[in-house]
């Protein structure tokens, strides 16, 4: 959730940037004085995992799961990446490009920099250019989504700026995958889920949610939000295991659908003993010669569970994860809040909200941040001085620079068994 150019949104708030890590296990926020990093282990405190003051107006900080790595864009140099070792605050290697970056996606094989006409893929492991996408359809709010799977690696951006169409790239294989013709409507939002095979997509209409198989693009489901109004959707989040998907916007409901295919059952041939019957039975004989648009709409999935946030019109970012071994919905939010509701797996229906807890840098309340003890204190950067850049320019690229050999040998990615480790390669 980037508010670098919505900044009203935020309000007075010192907030720029939230968004949740790959697994859902911690949460970045980036502001005017630097950025942070939260856990996400339990809901009644939000433990204070690092935070950096040196570097101001974070617009853009993405960690890559639960290491060290995490890149960083700040507005005071909004063409310029930095890849960073936050435990040991020292910088790892940068890049300049040739526009602003809108987005920076991370998996354990790729780093990808998204700006408004191009994509960059970029190995993690020497940060080297492997490939650019030119000559996208311009793409404004830098709308792109990565998956996390190392077996199905792929990219997804819109491949229109008139149409909902959905372009798939293998970013291993470095080849075009497949294009989606989602929506009739430009594309609003874009979620992998964790296995790297189902693609969630949302227009700007905002009404109907699919989700496709990957690399196929076969529509396996179809979800409506709604159908009052149109809205514009922030957020699209599939859980870790894939079962439910939820989808937040500009208004204050945020939908929660389960992804399982209705079972059929065997339903004896009894004439209807009520008004109720008879006008269903009419109503689902019907569709037969009703207009495909209006039979789609009896076809469609509806919300398995709803939450009710206590704002409306602020710009946010959902999750859901397993905390304390119950599911949850969490919504970051431009108010400067961080919102976590209980999910019931069985029987959806209204969400409860557990716990709110504040991320605009203003004083906490004292029962909502965790009391650091000597074994677990929050890590706070000091400036690092990095000498003996080695630079070098990729071809039509980015311009590049190395970071120190040390930094490079001591970063390690084995946390939560993240790997690989970044290798520095100066050929």
């Amino acid at each position: 959730m980037n508010l670098a150019s919505q900044s009203g949104d935020a309000g007075g708030s010192q907030l720029l940037f939230a968004n949740f890590n790959q697994d859902n296990t911690s949460l970045a926020v980036g502001t005017k004085s630097g950025y942070k990093f939260f856990s996400l282990s339990s809901v009644d405190k939000l433990e204070l995992i690092y935070e950096c003051t040196d570097t101001e107006d974070v617009c853009i900080v993405e960690r890559l799961f639960s290491s060290s790595l995490v890149a960083i864009v700040s507005l005071k140099a909004p063409r310029k990446l930095k890849v960073c070792h936050f435990k040991k605050g020292t910088e790892i290697c940068n890049y300049s490009y040739s526009n602003t970056i809108l987005a920076v996606k991370l998996n354990r094989q790729r780093l990808i920099v998204c700006l408004e006409e191009s994509l960059y893929i970029h190995n993690i492991r020497d940060m080297k250019v492997l490939h650019i996408i030119r000559e996208t359809p311009p793409n404004p709010s830098g709308l792109c989504a990565l998956s996390i799977s190392n077996d199905n690696c792929y990219l997804a951006y819109p491949g229109s700026a008139t149409i909902g169409e959905v372009q798939v790239f293998d970013t291993v294989n470095l080849r075009a995958a497949n294009m989606i013709p989602a929506h009739d409507s430009p594309l609003a939002a874009l979620a992998f889920d964790a296995s790297g095979t189902k693609l969630a997509t949302a227009s700007e209409k905002g009404t109907v949610i699919r989700v496709f198989s990957i690399p196929e693009g076969q529509k396996l489901f179809e979800f409506r939000r709604g159908v009052k109004r149109c809205v514009s959707i922030c957020s699209l989040a599939f859980s870790m295991e894939g079962l439910y998907l939820s989808a937040s916007s500009n208004t204050e409901t945020v939908h929660i659908f389960k992804l399982e295919t209705p079972k059929e059952k065997y339903v004896p041939a009894e004439e209807p003993t009520t008004w109720g019957g008879y006008l269903g039975k009419v109503l689902m004989a019907s569709t037969t010669y009703l207009p495909s648009q209006v039979t789609e709409m009896f076809t469609q999935g509806r919300a398995f569970a709803t939450v009710r946030l206590p704002f409306c019109g602020h710009k946010n970012i959902c999750a859901l994860a397993v905390i304390q071994k119950i599911p949850r919905l969490l919504v970051a939010a431009a108010d400067g809040y961080l919102y976590l509701y209980n999910l019931d797996p069985q029987e959806g229906g209204e969400c409860t909200l557990m716990k709110q807890h504040r991320l605009d840098g203003s004083a906490e309340p004292s029962n909502e941040i965790l009391e650091q003890g000597s074994h677990d204190r929050p890590l706070v950067a000091q400036t690092a001085v990095t000498k003996g850049f080695l630079r070098y320019c990729e071809e039509q690229g980015a311009v590049g620079g190395a970071g120190l050999e040390d930094d490079l040998n001591d970063l390690r990615l084995e946390e939560e068994n993240e790997q690989p480790p970044l290798i520095l390669e100066t050929d």
